[in-house]
């Protein structure tokens, strides 16, 4: 498990330094993940995906026609995967910005639907949108891949708010299987 610091430090569009803050959930350039009760703890790489612009605000497609900004639809993110600005085609952050702010508007017209067209997917859109690393086939498949394996967990508290139901429940249905298998 990856665990960050506090902060980090990031390169913004002026090339000052801006900080991911967790204690104030500001993940600027980012991509943040939380789980998702019930669903999460069977399929742990399924999760609650939302993008932040340029100075860390959160936005996610928490539901039909809604987009909420700074008020994950599950919670806190427990996971965050640092994009790189100098991968996005044209002016950088403001094109960054530009297509967050155009993803967001475009999905609270929506109707949210679980499999085919949901957070993932918006996240996706605003990608596709800024052309991030020179690529238009950004999609909730690959975002969800991605996200697995380059995210990093807040912290130590995040990663068990992630896995530990998932371990528990494993080890109910391992205790289940050998109650029943050794009798």
């Amino acid at each position: 498990m990856a665990e960050a610091d506090d902060t980090d430090m990031m390169m913004n569009y002026h090339g000052d330094f801006q900080k991911s803050d967790r204690k104030s959930s500001r993940y600027p350039y980012c991509i943040v993940w939380t789980p998702i009760p019930i669903l999460s703890w069977v399929l742990p790489f399924i999760g609650h995906m939302g993008i932040c612009t340029s100075a860390g605000v959160i936005r996610d497609f928490a539901g039909s026609y809604y987009v909420s900004e700074d008020n994950m639809g599950f919670g806190r993110p427990t996971k965050y995967w640092k994009l790189d600005v100098d991968k996005v085609c044209g002016n950088g952050a403001a094109m960054w910005d530009k297509a967050v702010h155009d993803a967001s508007e475009e999905y609270k017209c929506r109707p949210h639907n679980l499999c085919f067209d949901n957070c993932h997917s918006h996240v996706a859109m605003a990608l596709n949108l800024m052309r991030y690393d020179n690529s238009t086939s950004w999609n909730m498949v690959n975002l969800c891949v991605l996200s697995l394996i380059n995210g990093k967990h807040v912290s130590w508290a995040a990663f068990l708010k992630t896995w530990l139901p998932f371990f528990m429940l494993c080890g109910v249905l391992a205790m289940f299987i050998l109650t029943f298998n050794l009798q």
